[in-house]
């Protein structure tokens, strides 16, 4: 395996982890106001969305991982400034207003968890709770759209610079990737929040959750109508593309079937595998490009790499962070396994 092949598959592992891992955190916030009931532990704040002793569930159910899943995110952002530094350049000029709005709600939504755990005021949690909810919606919205962007293509100047504006984010394929995306994170967040809470908690949970993976599917099965009738995903690889949009379909159904049937293990399973699909589906599904024009051709993977002494210099990060990383991920879910309330405390 070539070095540029081994960086590409770390890039998009980092990405499609950070989906998995960041995806249930925002979709735990956006279902926060519906399922506010936890059990244990007084708290004199009330407000929306939270129990009769002021807790939230959902937030319960992700406190111990929020602030640590976004290192996936930033391990994605080393990657790609070291090892495809031309990508970096023109992904983030040409996509920069959207990026900007995903920074805004992951800073928006961790400052408004923390704070709302400190307010004792019903007003003050309830405006807390607002600003939780936007915080976990922004960013998801946001990436759907970006996916979507990504799989139509951007459209390329005359000087070979990308720019998107206001027509490519607010297309209809663009809108619906959105739309279908943030329907998916709050559908695996829902399945993560069954899979960590109390039994009346979990069983609402699972409700939403499949409610919400069936509205996903729908839109996605507009997300490929759209692309057949010419209007949606431009793919290099078209059978690879069908595999794959296939796997999504499958993994949604299955994360469908197990919720409605109680078991979390697999629903949360199918959740991850749904979540992650996407991040495969840009980058087998338009090989040889890593971004693609609207109107053909690209930045290929050999133009956006950077030279092989820089990735050989780079091997350290790698060999070393990545697997810190990991480490650290699998020890807090060790450490903060089973259902709140049993194992650990409540946070928020």
């Amino acid at each position: 395996m070539s070095l540029e092949t081994l960086w590409l598959a770390l890039l998009g592992l980092l990405l499609a982890g950070y989906f998995v891992l960041g995806g249930y955190d925002y979709g735990a916030q956006m279902l926060s106001p519906f399922l506010g009931s936890a059990d244990a532990g007084p708290r004199p704040d009330t407000g929306p969305g939270a129990g009769p002793d002021g807790r939230n569930a959902a937030l319960d159910a992700i406190a111990p991982f929020f602030l640590g899943n976004e290192v996936w995110l930033v391990a994605f952002a080393g990657v790609m400034f070291g090892a495809f530094p031309h990508l970096e350049g023109s992904l983030l000029s040409g996509l920069y207003p959207l990026i900007v709005a995903i920074l805004a709600g992951l800073v928006l939504g961790n400052a408004a968890i923390q704070l709302r755990g400190r307010s004792r005021g019903s007003r003050a949690v309830k405006v807390w709770n607002a600003l939780v909810v936007l915080g976990g919606a922004l960013p998801a919205v946001c990436w759907g759209i970006v996916v979507g962007l990504l799989l139509h293509g951007v459209p390329r100047r005359a000087d070979g610079s990308f720019h998107v504006g206001a027509g490519e984010v607010f297309g209809p394929f663009a809108l619906t990737c959105g739309v279908a995306t943030t329907l998916l994170f709050a559908g695996h967040g829902a399945a993560f929040v069954a899979l960590r809470s109390e039994p009346g908690t979990a069983a609402a949970a699972r409700r939403i959750g499949a409610t919400l993976l069936a509205a996903a599917g729908a839109a996605g099965a507009l997300a490929l109508l759209l692309s057949v009738f010419g209007a949606g995903a431009s793919m290099t690889r078209t059978g690879t593309s069908v595999v794959l949009f296939a796997l999504v379909v499958a993994a949604l159904a299955a994360g469908w079937w197990f919720l409605t049937k109680g078991r979390d293990v697999l629903a949360f399973t199918a959740t991850c595998l749904a979540t992650a699909l996407p991040v495969l589906l840009i980058g087998a599904g338009q090989y040889p490009y890593l971004l693609s024009a609207s109107a053909g051709g690209g930045i290929t993977v050999d133009e956006a790499v950077a030279d092989g002494a820089t990735l050989k210099v780079l091997i350290g990060f790698g060999v070393v962070v990545v697997p810190l990383i990991l480490l650290y991920q699998g020890w807090s879910w060790w450490a903060f396994r089973g259902r709140t309330g049993r194992r650990h405390p409540s946070y928020f």
